[in-house]
């Protein structure tokens, strides 16, 4: 693969936002075709494909702060010079060319392309059918960017393909193939890991706790509730299951109290066994799968555990591994938690509507990956490279 110096890919970037800025009539009208042809069966997903000025001011400042970002590629890592004379650089180094499979979330192709490109490598764009129009119009003023600065258009490409086209894809590409980010549901997921032939890093759903200990304090957790809640429940960092414990003081006068303002704020609320005693008018939760469900809706479910170390372990079981918070005053229990909470983010006593790549100080993201290889959490520029190492030598043989 070709590597370009920082002042042209930078270039393109800079065209990009002028293109984007000069075609928004024309990308809101793209999108009003997906949206007039969207049948509003799934509000979540209808949601993420709307595009208004707000969006497009958005995607341009995304490109900006990936413009303004430091190249991530050829940044060396660590050096070493050996005994025998070997001189070692491991460097930053492009991956090559990464799929990416998404649903609705037009904005996701400015965000994914602009990510990849920065850190030098080609990306193939799978979006939804749902989102058709708006991804065809946002790749048509890609490629312009790219014809301004003398390059081709194959660094960034739509894929349109459908369900079947695609698996036949990932069993046998018809071309170079590095990496694959499946960012949806898990079935998307699944169908992903089923059929890839390459490196797949998951980028999973939400399904997200909190734990309520008896060292909260209430009014901080209720504000906490109410955000992680309620601010935007189509985003995979929004909160599902709330673990209150027994042995928290007023406990029975708390949990009224967490219904009765959830309620208010027009959130349906289900409620496990031990729960139901208290909240009696509650609908129970039909079975146990029911705590790996990621809502996506006003809808919440409250459990009681007896313990912090019970609370983990339901966590640990059925969480989607992505964000899972504690609310507690003891910086000691906190860190018990955290440790143990096998997610890509935990937190003491903040909402989990933060795991996102601006709101972390990492910037536009390809997406929150909840793999363990080779990155966990956002997955912004730097995270777009991998390794390579420098041998230098002066014939030295083993």
């Amino acid at each position: 693969m070709k590597f370009l110096d920082t002042k042209t890919k930078n270039n393109v970037l800079q065209s990009m936002m002028n293109i984007i800025d000069s075609k928004r009539e024309e990308i809101l009208a793209e999108n009003k075709k997906d949206l007039d042809a969207f049948e509003r069966d799934d509000q979540a997903l209808y949601d993420r494909l709307v595009v208004d000025q707000d969006k497009i001011d958005g995607m341009i400042k995304a490109i900006r702060e990936v413009k303004e970002q430091e190249d991530p590629v050829g940044k060396n890592i660590s050096e070493m010079k050996l005994e025998n004379g070997l001189e070692i650089i491991n460097k930053t180094d492009p991956f090559g060319t990464i799929m990416i499979i998404y649903e609705s979330r037009p904005d996701v192709t400015i965000e994914a392309a602009v990510l990849a490109f920065k850190a030098n490598n080609k990306i193939l764009l799978k979006g939804g059918r749902e989102a058709y129009h708006s991804n065809k119009v946002l790749v048509k003023c890609w490629h312009e960017a790219l014809a301004e600065n003398g390059l081709e258009k194959d660094w960034i490409k739509m894929l349109e393909m459908n369900r079947e086209e695609t698996q036949e894809f990932l069993r046998n590409p018809t071309e170079k193939l590095d990496l694959i980010v499946p960012r949806g549901g898990e079935r998307l997921i699944d169908f992903v890991k089923q059929h890839a032939k390459c490196a797949v890093l998951i980028s999973g759903r939400g399904n997200n706790f909190m734990y309520i200990s008896p060292q909260a304090d209430w009014d901080k957790t209720m504000k906490v509730v109410m955000n992680a809640k309620t601010d935007k429940t189509s985003a995979c960092n929004a909160l599902d299951n709330i673990l209150v414990d027994s042995s928290i003081p007023s406990y029975e006068a708390k949990l009224k109290d967490l219904e009765s303002t959830l309620s208010k704020a027009g959130v349906e609320i289900i409620v496990d066994e031990n729960t139901q005693k208290v909240l009696a008018g509650k609908e129970k939760l039909a079975n146990e799968e029911v705590w790996k469900e990621e809502f996506l809706a006003m809808k919440i479910l409250i459990g009681t555990v007896d313990s912090k170390d019970e609370a983990i372990e339901k966590i640990n079981e059925h969480s989607g591994k992505h964000s899972s918070i504690i609310m507690t005053e003891d910086r000691d229990e906190a860190m018990t938690f955290m440790e143990q909470i096998d997610s890509a983010a935990v937190y003491q006593n903040a909402s989990s509507r933060f795991t996102d790549g601006g709101a972390m100080g990492v910037g536009a993201e390809l997406a929150i990956s909840t793999d363990k290889l080779h990155h966990r959490g956002p997955l912004g520029l730097k995270q777009l490279t991998t390794n390579k190492y420098y041998v230098f030598g002066q014939g030295q043989i083993r």
